[in-house]
């Protein structure tokens, strides 16, 4: 038997694609809730299935546009709890999927979009991705070297932080409202929005300074050389992130340049000191520095490969990286659950589902019998 999450007893049907609405219905079902992944069988030959966010979920294929598709999928949300959606603003009230729709057969039902730019103000029409979002928010100025363009993240900080996770939040705090009042509500959520809301430490270096912080020339990107990266013998990286006095001193003490402690912050000697620790670190492997500091507590970490990474036994330790059965029964490796809650904690319980796996069975439950879903099939509604 499948142990019980935080969110056991909750229905969410997704209808969202890609990155940012799968990964927040990810969060869900990792903590219980049960997940319905909607999407349309055209879709399938896209490529842009991502297997690994539909852990834990139930996938069926539906064509929204055909009468019949959208029966199925009123019948599928008339107990549901959560709504989860990512098209683009008016597409969802075109299929008839959209809030005052489902608000009228579920009048208790939490409808979450997640878009670009909101369901409101002059950019709610656009298209855009992860760097989109980034470069509206100003978050992509701040990123890569002083005298280079702006360096696009490896990761989809928008997507995840901006999309996903308040897409989540945002359905928890309604779940919670809820309990009281016995209404649902509607969440708008903007990725751009969500970017936005990372600057309360850029705002606040400028209100103390009078001057926004600029590309790789900030108190906390690369400005002094308490908070910064240095090259290691192998050309590898070291990352120091000693900001309080204390850490610094430790790491001056260590490195033998005991007369930088009270300059830390000093903008007549930044440069030098930079350099001087840059000649530094310079001497040795990454290896040997993290063998070295390893016990100095003072803020000093390597710069890991995603390979490290995956056999790290810290994150294994962890349980943040894990092993388990992909769609196609083979064993891969993917993020672990980072909310660790004591009672009821999430888990892996069910391996990602391969697209439209879960179709028949979910339209089983809702009633229809197996020569209706087989006629679904033939006239391609799912």
């Amino acid at each position: 038997m499948l142990k019980k999450g935080a969110l056991s007893g909750i229905r969410v049907v997704d209808l969202s694609r890609l990155l940012p609405g799968p990964y927040c219905s990810m969060i869900l079902a990792d903590h219980g809730a049960e997940v319905i992944v909607v999407e349309d069988p055209r879709y399938k030959a896209s490529g842009h299935y991502l297997s690994i966010l539909n852990r834990n979920k139930r996938h069926i294929s539906l064509d929204l546009k055909s009468a019949q598709g959208k029966e199925i999928f009123l019948r599928l949300v008339e107990k549901a709890d959560v709504v989860l959606e990512g098209f683009r603003p008016g597409v969802a009230q075109r299929l008839g999927v959209d809030y005052a729709s489902i608000q009228q057969i579920n009048p208790k039902i939490i409808y979450c979009s997640i878009t670009g730019y909101g369901q409101t103000g002059p950019y709610r029409d656009r298209a855009g991705h992860d760097v989109n979002y980034l470069s509206l928010s100003g978050l992509l100025d701040q990123m890569g070297q002083a005298d280079k363009p702006p360096s696009i993240p490896g990761v989809q900080i928008a997507d995840i932080a901006g999309g996903g996770m308040n897409g989540a939040i945002g359905i928890l705090l309604a779940l919670l409202e809820r309990q009281g009042t016995q209404k649902g509500q509607y969440i708008d959520i903007s990725m751009t929005d969500g970017m936005v809301s990372f600057l309360p430490v850029s705002l606040f270096l400028h209100q103390l300074t009078g001057q926004f912080p600029k590309r790789s020339d900030a108190m906390l990107s690369h400005r002094y050389a308490c908070y910064n990266t240095y090259e290691t013998a192998d050309h590898r990286y070291y990352s120091v992130g000693a900001v309080e006095t204390r850490f610094w001193e430790k790491l001056c003490n260590h490195l033998d340049v005991s007369e930088y402690i009270f300059l830390q912050y000093d903008e007549t000697r930044r440069q030098e000191i930079i350099e001087e620790v840059r000649k530094i670190f310079k001497t040795k492997s990454l290896a040997e520095w993290e063998l070295e500091l390893a016990e100095l507590d003072a803020c000093c970490e390597p710069v890991l490969s995603l390979e490290e990474v995956m056999v790290s036994p810290r994150f294994k330790q962890r349980e943040m990286i894990i092993e388990t059965q992909g769609e196609k029964g083979e064993m891969i490796k993917m993020p672990g659950v980072p909310v660790k809650l004591s009672r009821t904690p999430g888990a892996i319980r069910t391996p990602p589902v391969a697209f439209g796996e879960s179709t028949f069975f979910v339209l089983r439950d809702l009633g229809y019998s197996e020569e209706e879903i087989n006629t679904f099939s033939e006239k391609n509604v799912i």
